[in-house]
């Protein structure tokens, strides 16, 4: 049998093992706090300026000035807006954020709010953002169509309207591009400034055409014709929606070794024409079918 002095050293060590033990744990779990709660703080932050930057670029919300705040999930909305549609927008859109698991709406409802006036050459995020949309799809639908996307064009948009300059071989290729662009939805004025037969733009003009040729034929032969057919389907696609004389959700495109058919309806024979000579300009498109587009 152990002596009594034995049992209390014994005794004595594992007390001290358990206090060591429970100041670790003690130690470790406000750092494990500390951490969870920075992680979830990023991330507050994170929906917090997803919120303001889907408000700052909405066609309905971004005149007002609304106020956003995430803490542990929940999103607290706040300013003052001209209708309880545009309030309930607000709610949604913060709803529709990962992470976000409630919404405090206190925006208030206004009906004689009127959102407070800009100097007339501020640019806000929302603007520029816009431009900078108008300003990709003007150089796609330039990229896209076989007559142009061999010239030397540049696209600047600022407030909506869009400045070309670059260069073109005649009047018809500068004409062509100052129409795709005024077509492009979100385009309110062109300023075409394309130099007409500048010295060396045949040229230039003529070889970057050919070297485009070439890789076009060098990756037609070595790419399958389906792959080739869906690239066509996805650019007229794209064309159509950019494009504000068409109603390019109205109308649908199927490429067969390249010759594209239109199906759909569309407000009248002349859209449908229109229609017609946008998708025939794409790269690659050797015909259009445009028969199953019906006009109502």
């Amino acid at each position: 049998m152990k002596s009594t002095k034995s049992i209390v050293h014994a005794l004595a060590s594992v007390t001290l093992v358990l206090a060591a033990t429970s100041a670790l744990a003690a130690s470790t779990k406000p750092a494990e706090r500390s951490a969870d709660s920075t992680s979830q703080q990023i991330g507050d932050e994170r929906r917090e300026a997803q919120i303001w930057t889907t408000y700052a670029v909405n066609p309905h919300l971004k005149a007002h000035k609304l106020d956003v705040e995430v803490e542990n999930g929940t999103a607290t909305l706040g300013g003052t807006v001209e209708s309880g549609a545009a309030k309930d927008l607000a709610e949604q859109i913060a709803l529709g954020v990962d992470g976000i698991k409630k919404v405090n709406n206190q925006i208030k409802v206004d009906r004689n709010y009127e959102p407070p006036k800009r100097d007339g050459n501020e640019r806000t995020f929302s603007d520029k953002v816009e431009d900078a949309t108008v300003t990709a799809s003007v150089k796609s639908k330039l990229l896209w169509n076989s007559n142009t996307d061999g010239l030397d064009i540049h696209v600047e948009t600022v407030g909506g309207k869009v400045t070309l300059t670059g260069s073109a071989n005649n009047g018809t290729e500068k004409d062509l591009a100052g129409r795709l662009a005024k077509n492009t939805n979100g385009v309110t004025g062109v300023d075409n400034k394309i130099a007409v037969g500048a010295p060396g733009t045949a040229d230039k003009a003529k070889a970057q055409t050919e070297t485009a040729k070439v890789k076009t034929e060098n990756a037609a032969e070595k790419t399958e014709v389906a792959v080739s057919d869906s690239w066509i389907t996805t650019k007229v696609k794209s064309t159509l929606l950019f494009s504000s004389d068409v109603s390019g959700t109205e109308i649908g495109v199927d490429t067969d070794k390249g010759i594209v058919k239109l199906s759909g309806e569309v407000d009248s024979q002349g859209e449908r024409q229109r229609a017609v000579e946008l998708a025939q300009h794409v790269t690659g498109v050797k015909k259009v079918d445009a028969s199953a587009v019906k006009i109502r």
